[in-house]
């Protein structure tokens, strides 16, 4: 009698674009017995990142632009756990488990989907004052600190504390931090209808770029309309200027300009999760693992990977650029997994690997309610159809029908009834009334 073979034992590191979605493909096609599969995050839920800047401004309720990772992938195991150590020759990887202990997990093939954190610079100040805005975390503490400095100058007797509060800092100008800014900015707009000693016009936001330009993924003259239309919006945009310093709120940029601001916002620039770099696994000098065009790792067919923590063979350029690698984005990051799940079954059946080949369709970027630029198709567009755009693109990439129809929802509510603006800054420090009430 034959004996039965195990299932083959697939390891995905990471929950997010390419970990849901590979995994998704995989539970779906794969059959009976035939694989094992395990995704291991740190966090329970992919997170939609394009939907943070509308989740911060009230737009779209914050769970909603999250999928919980067990209820998609109910034929996958779930394992929440940061990768601390990759060890490829051993065919092991070393988690630390939401409880804090420390184990190793086998595998027979490994999916590195690590994707990116915060590129930080060596500025002063800039960790004890910056945020970043990757995590959904991070998108419901900005939407409550904003709200929060709102209520916190509605109240001060003092003209420089409330023109501190009222100072809000954007530092990149990319997708990230044009977004971020644009629904915050709007945001903090229209609240000031309930605020009697707050005009529109007292609210500062700035926003500064290393760069000579903004939003570099769209052709020049739509992102100097993009400036122009921020510019009158009353937002200050210093262009081809570098911040110096942040100690203390106290903001200084290369120009020689200063002011304060409570609120600081980092959107410059990601980098590949730096776990890569103590792996055994090759790595470009960007830190990401170097990919073949099949979404192997060089060297390594046993290994996948795919997204921002992958450099991937951009095929639509190569003819212009031989050395020319995917860019990190969702757009990417989507097709990518899709097309590495299916090339995983292929291969599992003894089939060969196809290329991934995807041609940039283009762009779509919101600027605050009922605008937007976007550059597809070799077409400019501007204001609300770009906005409209923007909204049916990226509900339609969304994860699970469960979330496309919530957020659907949220978008009717919000158009009938208007958004929410109030602060729920207690959760940013919910043992503060408990503290103050045991010392009374």
């Amino acid at each position: 009698m034959a004996v039965k073979s195990e299932p083959t034992r697939i390891l995905i590191l990471g929950g997010g674009y390419v970990g849901l979605y590979t995994a998704l493909g995989l539970q779906k096609k794969l059959r009976a017995n035939e694989a094992s599969v395990t995704v291991v995050d740190p966090q329970p839920h992919m997170t939609y990142q394009p939907f943070l800047p509308e989740a911060a401004a009230g737009s779209i309720e914050p769970r909603h632009v999250v999928v919980p990772l067990r209820r998609a992938l109910r034929r996958c195991h779930v394992l929440t756990a940061r990768v601390t150590k990759i060890e490829n020759d051993r065919k092991t990887v070393t988690v630390e488990a939401a409880d804090g202990h420390v184990e190793q997990l086998s595998y027979d093939v490994l999916v590195v989907a690590l994707g990116a954190v915060a590129r930080l610079l060596p500025i002063p100040g800039l960790a004890e004052q910056g945020i970043a805005f990757k995590t959904i975390g991070e998108a419901i503490y900005l939407r409550n600190h904003v709200l929060t400095k709102l209520d916190e100058a509605a109240s001060t007797l003092d003209p420089e504390l409330r023109k501190r509060l009222l100072t809000f800092t954007v530092v990149g100008g990319g997708f990230a931090g044009i977004e971020a800014l644009g629904e915050l900015e709007d945001m903090t707009r229209f609240a000031t209808r309930y605020y009697e000693n707050i005009q529109p016009e007292d609210i500062r936001w700035v926003l500064i770029e290393a760069a000579g330009r903004i939003l570099p993924e769209v052709r020049e003259t739509l992102g100097v309309w993009t400036a122009e239309q921020l510019e009158k919006r009353g937002i200050e945009v210093y262009l081809s200027t570098a911040a110096k310093s942040f100690e203390d709120g106290h903001v200084v940029l290369s120009d020689g300009t200063e002011f304060d601001s409570d609120t600081i916002i980092w959107t410059a620039g990601v980098k590949a999760n730096p776990v890569l770099a103590e792996s055994d696994l090759p790595i470009d000098k960007r830190g990401r693992v170097q990919a073949t065009a099949g979404l192997q790792v060089v060297g390594h067919p046993e290994v996948w990977t795919a997204g921002d923590n992958a450099a991937v063979p951009d095929l639509s350029r190569t003819e212009e650029d031989p050395t020319a690698t995917c860019p990190p984005n969702a757009q990417h990051a989507v097709r990518q997994a899709r097309h590495l799940a299916k090339n995983m079954i292929k291969s599992l059946r003894g089939g060969q690997p196809v290329d991934y080949y995807h041609k940039n369709v283009g762009s779509v970027a919101s600027l605050g309610l009922h605008k937007g630029v976007a550059d597809t198709f070799n077409i400019k567009v501007k204001g609300f159809l770009a906005w409209l755009m923007h909204r049916a693109y990226h509900v339609k990439a969304m994860p699970t029908f469960n979330r496309k129809v919530r957020i659907m929802l949220d978008w009717l509510l919000g158009g009938l009834l208007r958004r929410e603006v109030v602060s729920l800054g207690q959760i940013n420090n919910p043992k503060e009334e408990f503290a103050r009430a045991s010392k009374s």
